[in-house]
């Protein structure tokens, strides 16, 4: 029995509760609603509840129904409620009097019948959940195990969605269970979870946001007994898009297309800053799909209240649903990730260079795999499996044993004054000169990168500026790496002398 639903669950209960306690009933919450969750498989939630006939009573007065309705508003699914029953106290805040008066309404009570299904809640009307569509250009990932019977048939490669992008290849943790189930609830019933659409999956690069996003238009196409029309873009590439429709003065071309899908999946939307027109475009994109309830999936490398050169109106749109932070694995995790890498590369390697590698790499997801590649690119050329000496040999250059804790915003400050020969008083201070100008947005640059500084925290660090010039700053040499692959090299160099950096 699996625990899909653990989460939702959680949160229909608490929502429940404050619903009951706004109205001064909370010891009948405290009462009906004393049910716990055991597991659920499929569509089917178990819970183990004090006695049948304290399920019977559950049922007929229509809190399981109530129960059922608010999972059904988080998840967009139709879940039933089964039950077991332990001997255990009804509620350890009911009262004696209201227990016995339950227990003597019927002779039921002497009764131990099967376990009761009960029907799902009506559904409230809307969109179907399948909407049929004629689109011929999608492909479809690899199917979980779990729904392999449900796999349609005749369905060809996709050119926008990555096969290896979907949810049986994406390992589960404390820091991305949240977002898992919520992309799993939202790709089993697309538009119909309402605190879900859209779902903005935000957090450090190579956390697997895109992973996910394209796990859900995977799960989707393959899915769907009809096709969906289902749209993966980058903003960098919906940007592109828009330009060439304006320039080819076909705009009415763009916004046709774009209203029309059922699923928009929108990566990085971080681009968007800086760019009113681009804004205006992915606006009235928006508000075009929420008329028909297309579900939208939007992805970004920051918190949506750090986005400061965003509309606000675009801001309340994107974040109407449930913004969710993708933070960095735990060691667990990153164990996890690594032999699942192995398992789907069909390789192996000692337990030993798995956990020294997990432990060394804490950033992300991108970076434990590039070490892996590393080190198995190493053991098929040489014919031998390196033993931790070679391993860390061989990864010299992508970690420093040295914890993250011991660098601070003064190293990053004093290395990169030193690399460029500049005082740190320069680097913190006022002066706006070319010599002092760049090697400061450098240290920004690397402050916000290595350290995860927020901008008014950066601010704070370069003699007090305000966050949007920490913001620009941080934002000029980001664009400068992507046609400069010199810089890359100085950045990475002085990422090196920064975390061997002693006193």
């Amino acid at each position: 029995m699996s625990e899909n639903f653990r989460e939702f669950w959680g949160e229909a209960l608490r929502l429940i509760r404050e619903e009951y306690t706004s109205k001064g009933q909370e010891g009948d919450f405290k009462l009906w609603f004393n049910m716990e969750y055991v597991g659920d498989s499929g569509n089917e939630i178990t819970v183990n509840v004090p006695s049948a006939f304290f399920w019977a009573q559950q049922v007929s007065k229509g809190y399981v129904s109530k129960v059922q309705e608010t999972l059904k508003n988080l998840t967009g699914q139709d879940l039933t409620l089964v039950h077991v029953e332990t001997n255990r106290p009804v509620s350890a805040q009911a009262s004696q009097p209201q227990q016995a008066a339950q227990a003597e309404q019927s002779p039921q009570a002497q009764i131990s019948p099967a376990p009761v299904s009960v029907p799902p809640a009506p559904a409230a009307g809307g969109k179907a959940v399948i909407l049929p569509s004629a689109r011929e250009d999608f492909n479809s990932g690899r199917t979980d195990d779990e729904a392999e019977a449900e796999r349609p048939s005749g369905r060809g490669p996709h050119p926008l969605l990555s096969e290896e992008f979907t949810f049986d290849s994406f390992v589960k943790g404390d820091n991305n269970d949240y977002a898992y189930s919520s992309c799993l609830a939202i790709a089993q019933n697309p538009g119909q979870a309402k605190l879900f659409n859209p779902l903005l999956l935000y957090g450090g690069s190579g956390l697997g946001k895109t992973h996910l996003m394209q796990a859900v238009g995977n799960y989707i196409w393959q899915h769907n007994p009809e096709q969906l029309k289902i749209c993966y873009t980058t903003t960098e590439n919906f940007m592109n898009e828009f330009s060439a429709a304006i320039k080819g003065n076909v705009p009415d071309k763009f916004t046709k297309k774009y209203r029309s899908y059922d699923v928009f999946l929108l990566d990085d939307i971080h681009f968007l800053l800086g760019k009113p027109a681009l804004q205006e475009a992915v606006f009235n994109t928006f508000d075009g799909l929420k008329s028909h309830n297309a579900q939208m999936v939007f992805t970004c490398d920051r918190p949506l209240n750090e986005l400061k050169g965003l509309e606000e109106r675009l801001r309340s749109r994107i974040g109407s649903g449930a913004p969710i932070d993708m933070a960095p694995p735990q060691f667990e995790t990153r164990c996890a990730i690594l032999q699942k890498k192995l398992e789907l590369l069909g390789k192996n390697l000692p337990d030993e260079i798995v956990s020294y590698i997990a432990k060394n790499v804490q950033s992300n997801v991108r970076d434990l795999e590039g070490c892996l590649k590393k080190v198995l690119g190493y053991a098929e050329l040489t014919g031998q499996v390196p033993d931790v000496a070679k391993t860390q040999n061989l990864l010299r250059d992508n970690f420093v044993e040295a914890s993250m804790e011991s660098i601070s915003m003064d190293t990053v400050q004093r290395v990169v004054a030193e690399h460029y020969n500049i005082s740190l008083s320069d680097i913190k201070g006022k002066k706006r000169n070319s010599k002092v100008t760049f090697p400061r947005q450098i240290a920004i640059y690397i402050g916000r990168t290595l350290l995860d500084y927020s901008y008014p925290e950066l601010g704070e660090e370069f003699g007090g500026r305000d966050h949007t010039t920490m913001m620009h700053s941080y934002e000029k040499i980001s664009d400068q790496l992507k046609v400069d692959p010199s810089l890359e090299v100085t950045i990475n160099m002085l990422i090196r002398q920064i975390k061997d950096y002693r006193k």
